[in-house]
């Protein structure tokens, strides 16, 4: 009965993504997976260009700020690992800070209790943008060609204009009421009659000379005159808590890798203050104790040893990560073969209850929003880069003049240790707020190598999700030898230590599976999205690069 339900749900991923099914894009020279159409263009153009993997990547940054405003974005910030051909792997830390101003106690009311408006809404939402800051630090360090190249199609794209695809017509449509909160935001994303339809041409003023300065001036056309003038202005006009200072002082960092070794391939992702790498090097060292064949994927067993190794990496991540600059980060420990071969001495044949890893009371609600793109060139350069403003389009709030959106990622923090944010996560004092401290996230870039050459590039949005995302891809390519659209396409499931509660696809659990994993002692929660991939694999026996874009999204894999 299980075999057949298993076989049943291959049928139905087949018929339910006819299109994307198999179209994977392939590739000698190299090859751009984002998250929007133009984008993936505009980056494979700088390719070849006879740009590297680093200038695309910064190319694509800057389109998506146009092009894919929801997460793309001047206002927020991400983080990036990169493989350059000579070997060397590196990752930038672009995450937002908090500005001076801010204090542990600044969304609290005065009966102590955290209020979640300060956090999600407004200027007092918003840390200090680090993306400007990350592209502009990154081309000086790896970029090829001449960066004023680089950013042009961006600023084409915003001063021209573009025609609106179904989609993002309709989330502008979607999200108008929001918008119509924001003067700045109501002339851009709203129209003054009716709603926009598919192919109207979308023109970002602002946004275009704001692009300009960055031209011109490199980071200082953002973090100093007059955009700067204007955030602080309209920041402090409006409570929030920006200074001239923030942004004089803001600075990406280059850190060393997350690193770990998973059935003989070498895992590259992300440190502190991202959870991604950790918690993903956790996990897979968690299940390689468990050996799964290749019929046994989707069944009860796998999905239960899935949950219970999540259970404790989720509550790990809740007590011991935030920013390394502010807190002792015990990384060796918690990706050490040591530790996860404890935690999988405690999994057994019935599910353990999470109050029992760690006691909590608290009701958790979910959401998600960022984008992540992958890039590699001929010379084996590669970029895993996941950018957000948090929440769908920040905190809907324009920069008057300046025509970008601003970010609502104070809401990381954990601003009441054991409250948990919009995505439902809870966090400690690792994550308590700080003047210019970086805010906990669960972006997870990754690029796996095996004998030192590239694997596959991978990463998704989903806020908490992001995680078990990335990690069932990853399973699915190296345990269960998928192919990388098929690893991509097919369902995932999610469960985050709390709610004690297994999240799951449409399709993506038959009856009988659940009704075994209730058997094992799992709730079974609400269906949900989980993830957009943007990934590629690279075939060194065929010596060529393959592409494949989520068909849960819009993106496009376009490679040469």
């Amino acid at each position: 009965m299980r075999a057949f339900s298993r076989l049943l749900l291959f049928i139905i991923i087949f018929i339910y993504f006819p299109v994307q099914t198999g179209a994977q894009e392939y590739a000698k020279n190299g090859m751009v997976v984002a998250p929007e159409p133009i984008a993936s263009q505009v980056g494979i153009e700088i390719l070849k260009k006879d740009g590297n993997a680093i200038d695309a990547a910064v190319a694509v940054g800057f389109a998506l700020a146009v092009t894919y405003p929801t997460a793309g974005n001047l206002g927020g910030g991400g983080f990036m690992v990169i493989h350059l051909a000579d070997g060397t792997d590196v990752s930038l830390d672009f995450r937002e800070r908090a500005p001076l101003n801010a204090f542990k106690e600044m969304y609290l009311d005065e009966d102590g209790s955290f209020n979640s408006d300060l956090s999600l809404s407004g200027w007092t939402a918003s840390g200090v943008p680090g993306t400007v800051d990350g592209l502009v630090k990154l081309h000086n360090r790896y970029g090829k060609l001449p960066f004023n190249e680089l950013i042009q199609p961006a600023i084409d794209l915003a001063a021209k204009g573009f025609n609106l695809p179904f989609w993002q017509a309709e989330s502008f449509n979607s999200n108008r009421d929001e918008f119509f909160k924001n003067d700045a935001a109501k002339l851009i994303f709203t129209k003054e009659t009716g709603e926009f339809k598919i192919g109207d041409l979308f023109i970002q003023t602002d946004l275009a000379k704001t692009l300009k300065l960055i031209q011109q001036n490199g980071r200082e056309g953002f973090y100093s005159g007059r955009v700067a003038e204007l955030m602080v202005l309209q920041s402090q006009k409006n409570g929030g808590y920006f200074t001239k200072e923030d942004f004089e002082n803001y600075e990406s960092v280059f850190r060393e890798p997350v690193r770990g070794n998973y059935r003989g391939f070498e895992i590259v992702s992300m440190p502190p203050p991202s959870s991604g790498g950790i918690c993903l090097v956790q996990s897979l060292n968690i299940l390689e104790n468990f050996n799964f064949s290749k019929e046994e994927w989707g069944s009860s067993d796998y999905i239960h040893h899935l949950i219970e190794a999540l259970k404790y990496v989720y509550a790990d991540r809740s007590k011991h990560i935030g920013d390394p600059d502010y807190y002792n980060v015990p990384t060796d420990y918690l990706i050490s073969k040591e530790y996860a071969n404890e935690i999988s001495q405690k999994i057994g044949e019935h599910a353990v209850r999470s109050s029992e890893i760690s006691p909590s009371q608290i009701l958790i609600d979910e959401s998600e929003e960022t984008t992540h793109y992958s890039v590699v060139d001929r010379w084996g350069n590669a970029v895993s880069a996941t950018v957000t403003l948090n929440s769908s389009y920040g905190n809907k709030i324009v920069v008057d003049g300046a025509g970008f959106l601003m970010n609502n990622e104070m809401d990381d923090f954990s601003a009441k240790p054991g409250t948990p944010n919009q995505f439902g996560l809870i966090g400690s004092e690792a994550n308590s707020i700080a003047p210019g401290k970086r805010m906990l996230s669960s972006i997870t870039p990754v690029i796996i190598k095996k004998n030192d050459e590239i694997f596959l590039i991978l990463g998704s949005p989903g806020g908490s999700k992001i995680i078990t995302s990335v990690l069932q891809v990853v399973l699915n390519v190296i345990d269960f030898k998928m192919n990388l659209q098929t690893a991509v396409n097919l369902p995932r499931i999610h469960h985050q230590w709390l709610p004690d509660s297994l999240y799951s696809e449409e399709f993506g659990l038959p009856e009988d599976v659940k009704t075994e994993l209730i058997q094992k002692g799992h709730f079974i929660g609400s269906e949900t999205v989980l993830g957009r991939i943007q990934a590629i694999m690279y075939n060194n026996k065929k010596n060529i690069y393959v592409g494949a874009s989520d068909p849960r999204g819009f993106g496009k894999a376009i490679g040469y």
